[in-house]
């Protein structure tokens, strides 16, 4: 998987880069500088889709044992950095998630649980997302073949999805815990087969509770609208305007083709793609859908960046405390190794 990653990032920044040099970066520039500052409004508009993913994942925790919002919220801020700047194919975000929320309080379980189902979450809301983009492009009038493909790829999405989800509920961590134990036979290893077997009961029900969950689909996927904004003012920054439409099917299917390419850290030359490839359908130059692009990428410096900065900021202090902890005298005077 590490493979993977470098190998998506090395393969992303190569595209990126010819991209940019294909459109010639002195234009791309002069766009971006001649909005000026206020381009540092767009992580401002795109912070609603933060709070309402916060939403959607505090919906995945049992009702009786939900964290407190602003855990929640900052546990998302961080692990969304993570899964954007750091090559881990989005799933070291995830992990860190369900890290933070257990050292402020929250059980191991129910965070390892509501970490898979949220995951499980952000995928489904891909296909509503994707639908969107799909009716802005028949509503525009720009591209019917497309809007076929568009309908068979989330389609089969969607069937890839319904069969995680019956694989989760059939107890995929019990299953696994039980093919390693039949190798590994340990006291340890029996007290981590009865950990999966109680995520997998957490885990189902979780997915019993359909009102909650599909309110967290209904929460993730209004995030992802809310992100719009971002494009809609982008383009406007720029000296293009566009309709809320366009900007609602720009922002829709660019998303959805850097979500496909997730093994690309934060789809580098993938969303620069795709703005290019779907802002000619609308009489956007290539230089200037560069630009969008890159503009949006501004929110990875002021929300992404220091949201990386606190996670290691936590983590270095917690591994200060234990080392401390190590060195702490004991009772006879003898420090404690």
């Amino acid at each position: 998987m590490r493979f993977l990653s470098y190998a998506g990032l090395l393969l992303g920044l190569i595209l990126f880069t010819l991209l940019i040099v294909w459109q010639g970066i002195n234009d791309i520039l002069h766009l971006l500088l001649t909005s000026g500052w206020y381009l540092l409004l767009l992580p401002l508009v795109w912070t609603p889709n933060l709070f309402a993913a916060a939403i959607s994942w505090r919906l995945l925790f049992p009702r009786t044992r939900t964290p407190p919002y602003r855990q929640i919220l900052t546990a998302l801020w961080m692990g969304r950095a993570i899964n954007t700047l750091l090559p881990v194919a989005t799933i070291g975000g995830e992990i860190a998630k369900a890290r933070l929320i257990t050292l402020w309080g929250a059980r191991g379980i129910d965070a390892t649980a509501s970490v898979l189902v949220d995951k499980t979450v952000q995928a489904l809301a891909l296909v509503p997302w994707g639908m969107i983009g799909a009716i802005s492009l028949v509503y525009l009038a720009v591209a019917n073949e497309l809007v076929k493909s568009i309908l068979i790829a989330l389609s089969l999405l969607g069937l890839g999805i319904l069969g995680f989800i019956l694989v989760q509920r059939a107890g995929m961590f019990g299953f696994m815990a039980r093919s390693v134990n039949a190798f590994i036979r340990s006291e340890k290893w029996g007290e981590i087969t009865n950990n999966a077997h109680e995520v997998d009961r957490v885990v189902k029900k979780l997915y019993q509770d359909r009102s909650r969950f599909a309110f967290s689909v209904f929460w993730r996927t209004l995030g992802l609208a809310l992100q719009t904004s971002e494009v809609w003012l982008a383009c406007y920054l720029l000296g293009h305007p566009v309709s809320l439409i366009e900007a609602l099917m720009l922002k829709s299917l660019t998303s959805i083709m850097s979500d496909i390419a997730f093994f690309i850290p934060n789809a580098y030359g993938i969303q620069e793609g795709g703005y290019v490839m779907l802002g000619v359908l609308l009489g956007l130059t290539p230089d200037f859908s560069l630009a969008v692009s890159l503009a949006t990428r501004i929110r990875e410096l002021m929300v992404d960046l220091p949201g990386i900065l606190v996670w290691q900021h936590i983590e270095g202090k917690l591994l200060l405390n234990r080392h401390r902890g190590r060195q702490s005298p004991g009772k006879d005077g003898n420090r404690v190794q």
